[in-house]
């Protein structure tokens, strides 16, 4: 887990003109906004892209974390859909 922790994912939207990076906790660590998006006409547009990065990189952290549990698992004949206590 500590492991996990320490590394990070990198979501993107727009066509990578957002960008979030957060650790294998889900923590946002950084944003990167591209400055043409940096206008008041487009601020619910670039919300929208913040929520998307944001849930493409908290996306692949998960998936992450759960391919590291079941690799850890697999050799201890626990049922596929066991959930750990913490």
């Amino acid at each position: 887990q500590a492991a996990m922790e320490q590394r990070e994912f990198i979501g993107k939207a727009g066509g990578g003109m957002v960008e979030i990076t957060v650790n294998g906790k889900g923590a946002m660590l950084k944003a990167s906004i591209d400055d043409s998006l940096l206008n008041s006409q487009e601020k619910e547009m670039l919300e929208d892209l913040i929520v998307a990065a944001f849930n493409d990189a908290k996306g692949k952290a998960d998936s992450e974390s759960q391919n590291e549990m079941s690799s850890l698992t697999n050799g201890m004949g626990l049922p596929a859909d066991f959930k750990m206590p913490f």
